[in-house]
């Protein structure tokens, strides 16, 4: 292979011939073999972004000249068309607070920089990675917004899924509105419900998740661009600092503010924190909605069988004919790993020291794939199991008319104590709630008609009240 000599501070190193990357990132490439995993391709884009905005930023300020700003500006652009990703060699997971991953661009972008001026990769007397590249920023701003405007890209994404969801949930509650079932408490019998008021309460879960989330992303809107290396804006022009978060806004079609303290901004990771944890909170969410719809389908001839799960393939190697609730399961595994993601994402928060957090790696290497599994897991349930989900409705029905949980509806007009007495009977004799009330005359036929209806048992009505005043 052939190698050209490029020089750093901790000496010469032979780089291949032909690479754009150069000495830093072939460094942290052999001293970071960690995950085999490179750099999120979103947040490469964002890394060259931010790169574009500061180049066309110090071109206006007057401290780069022309003709390096629109090399620079130009190298970006073909980066951001698809040109040059596999020259990203980083890890994802690196020492270094991330200045491996801010070199691997500054190197790309000068070396093609220097070719569209004519030069040869590794002269970086034409555009240098740091003098040039990276003028008036430090990895410890760079990285903390790429990852800002990363997370905003894929939470806008997620997002979209879970609206989708929210309202597919919302469109089986109407389906489902007239499909009388049996609640249950702890597993066992309850009281009457309706089959739609399950999935109205799986689609208010959802909607809340999604003001939770729109509410989180606020954090992301803050970038500390112009704090260079821990807040004061030291080698950053004066016209700079004031301008690079517009710049960037413009690059980007974002609208992001400068933070207010920019040394806060600097060293504390709370923004992705309450992210994170708002990830959790949905998974807890989705996970449980998962469990239930496991369970109202279980069987489909010794379970609950209350609804119809759609057929996706073969469950047993074995068992012919069988067919697991796989698309549920899958949901319920990426809320582990998001759970688990978020753990990781609390400890490297937490472990920032003085001025500067080094943990930001490990910490967006979590939260993208939380926000990548999550958004593919809310999909696939969406598309592949509750658009398709049917109710078998005579199976309710029979469930129900088993069941002793309308005793609850007695209790107001004989008293707790009786009903459940009555409730025991019935299930000792076989006999029906309804014939033991009017054998002991209890009650009569025309009010047993209303307490019992399970229809009317499914929502709060006034007649209840007016018929415990004459009782």
């Amino acid at each position: 292979m052939k190698t050209r000599i490029e020089a750093d501070s901790m000496g010469d190193l032979a780089v291949p011939v032909n690479a754009y990357y150069g000495v830093q990132s072939f460094r942290a490439r052999k001293n970071f073999n960690i995950t085999g995993r490179y750099l999120n391709p979103m947040f490469v884009s964002n890394l060259i972004r931010i790169k574009k905005a500061a180049a066309i930023t110090n071109q206006a300020a007057g401290t780069l000249d022309t003709v390096r700003a629109r090399a620079i500006q130009a190298a970006c652009d073909e980066i951001l068309d698809g040109k040059l990703i596999k020259e990203f060699i980083v890890d994802s997971i690196q020492g270094g607070a991330g200045t491996s991953a801010n070199m691997n661009a500054n190197e790309v972008i000068a070396n093609r920089a220097i070719e569209l001026l004519g030069g040869r990769k590794g002269d970086y007397s034409l555009v240098h990675p740091n003098d040039h590249v990276n003028m008036a920023q430090s990895t410890n701003d760079v990285i903390p917004s790429a990852g800002k405007l990363t997370v905003l890209e894929l939470l806008t994404l997620l997002l979209k899924e879970l609206k989708r969801l929210q309202s597919t949930l919302s469109d089986k509650s109407k389906e489902f509105d007239h499909i009388l079932k049996i609640g249950r408490t702890q597993l066992q019998d309850a009281v009457p419900m309706r089959l739609g008021q399950s999935f109205s309460a799986y689609a208010a879960v959802i909607a809340r998740d999604i003001k939770r989330l729109e509410r989180a992303k606020e954090d992301m809107l803050s970038l500390n661009m112009g704090a260079t290396a821990i807040g004061t804006g030291i080698n950053a022009s004066p016209y700079y600092r004031m301008h690079i978060v517009t710049v960037i806004n413009e690059v980007c079609g974002t609208n992001c503010e400068q933070s207010e303290d920019l040394f806060d901004a600097t060293q504390n990771l709370d923004g992705f924190v309450h992210i994170s944890a708002m990830l959790k909170v949905c998974v807890v969410n989705l996970s449980k909605i998962c469990n239930d719809l496991r369970l109202l389908s279980a069987g489909p001839r010794a379970g609950f069988y209350e609804i119809n799960l759609p057929a996706m393939q073969n469950g047993s190697s074995i068992m012919p004919g069988k067919v697991n609730p796989v698309i549920p399961e899958v949901v319920n595994q990426v809320a582990f790993e998001v759970i688990g993601n978020d753990m990781t994402i609390t400890m490297a928060a937490e472990a920032g020291q003085l001025e500067l957090n080094a943990f930001e790696p490990v910490l967006f290497y979590n939260l993208f794939e939380s926000l990548e599994s999550l958004k593919g897991a809310v999909i696939t349930l969406r598309d592949n199991c509750v658009s398709g989900i049917t109710a078998n409705e005579e199976r309710c029905q029979e469930l129900l008319n088993k069941s002793v949980g309308i005793s609850t509806a007695l209790c107001p007009f004989i008293g707790y104590q009786k009903a459940a007495e009555l409730a025991k009977k019935s299930l000792a004799t076989g006999k029906n709630l309804k014939e033991l009330v009017l054998e002991e005359k209890l009650l009569t036929k025309e009010q047993l008609d209303v307490i019992l209806n399970p229809y009317t048992m499914t929502e709060p009505s006034k007649f209840v009240g007016k018929m415990m005043v004459n009782s």
